[in-house]
């Protein structure tokens, strides 16, 4: 299995007014994101409100992705939880796991498991799956941090474990990874502030939530800074970095699914309990833009 690099875009799921997913805005999304240039996709993680989906919901969010797609770029799955059979059990009853080049499977969330059993969690999955499986560490969400040395073991026992999307916001966590992963393991960004330091400490991209806004820009920025062309990758992060602020504002997806409304992809509509972005926030998004277009 070859490491994962470049840019990967974490894709929401838009929908209409009424509540109903909007397909339609779903394939122009990926229809964009494929003409420029980024390197994969992410379906049903975090930022795709996976936990507000019906499970139906989710096979259609899915067979809409792999078909705007047409297999032109790779597609990983977003799929995890703190109950390890039932996990388990639903990568198992993927009819075409091969279509999907990897599983993203965030640490059980809310059990607040110690690192033995964060490790005896993914083993599971592993030893009981066909599939091959990225880490995802996000401590902010799940209460409970995946420490490098838990990583570095699961890296070195487990080849169907190819890499970590590091989002813990810690970047000397990330580079304590790296000085000692094995070499076909990626360290992937899941954070867009800290993507080009983990870039240049030897990560091997990113997972974007603002990728699917400026899949141009981000994918250009990365390709600099793997090629140690500092001064001009962080040229282009500094000139969004207000955005990437902005996206945050009133939480994700809530800040990407308003600028992609701003700049005509998507509705920016959520479900409860998050709440659509305030006119502020689009007001805002706006002037960054235009400022960003001078």
């Amino acid at each position: 299995m070859k490491k994962l690099n470049g840019t990967g875009v974490a894709l929401v799921t838009p929908f209409k007014k009424n509540g109903k997913i909007d397909f339609n805005g779903l394939e122009k999304l990926v229809k964009y994101v494929l003409d420029n240039y980024v390197d994969y996709l992410v379906a049903l993680g975090t930022t795709a409100e996976t936990s507000t989906l019906k499970q139906e919901e989710k096979w259609d969010v899915i067979k809409c992705i792999q078909s705007a797609n047409y297999k032109k770029l790779p597609l990983i799955l977003g799929l995890g939880g703190n109950n390890t059979e039932d996990l388990v059990n639903k990568i198992n009853s993927i009819k075409n796991l091969s279509d999907f080049y990897a599983i993203l499977s965030v640490s059980p969330y809310y059990n607040n498991p110690s690192q033995e059993g964060i490790y005896q969690h993914f083993k599971s999955i592993v030893n009981h799956t066909g599939a091959n499986i990225i880490l995802y560490n996000v401590p902010k969400r799940t209460g409970s941090n995946i420490i490098p040395d838990t990583v570095l073991r699961l890296a070195f026992d487990f080849d169907k474990i190819i890499g970590i999307k590091e989002a813990s916001g810690n970047v000397l966590q990330s580079y304590r990874i790296l000085d000692r992963k094995p070499e076909n393991f990626s360290v992937i960004s899941g954070d867009d502030f800290i993507t080009l330091p983990i870039i240049l400490g030897g990560g091997g991209g990113v997972i974007s939530v603002i990728a699917q806004g400026f899949p141009d820009k981000i994918s250009n920025m990365i390709s600099l800074a793997k090629k140690n062309d500092v001064k001009k990758a962080f040229s282009i992060f500094y000139k969004i970095m207000k955005i990437i602020d902005l996206l945050y504002e009133e939480g994700n997806p809530t800040g990407i699914k308003t600028f992609l409304d701003v700049i005509g992809i998507c509705n920016p509509y959520v479900r409860l309990p998050l709440l659509v972005g305030t006119p502020s926030l689009r007001k805002k998004m706006l002037h960054s833009l235009n400022e960003i277009n001078q």
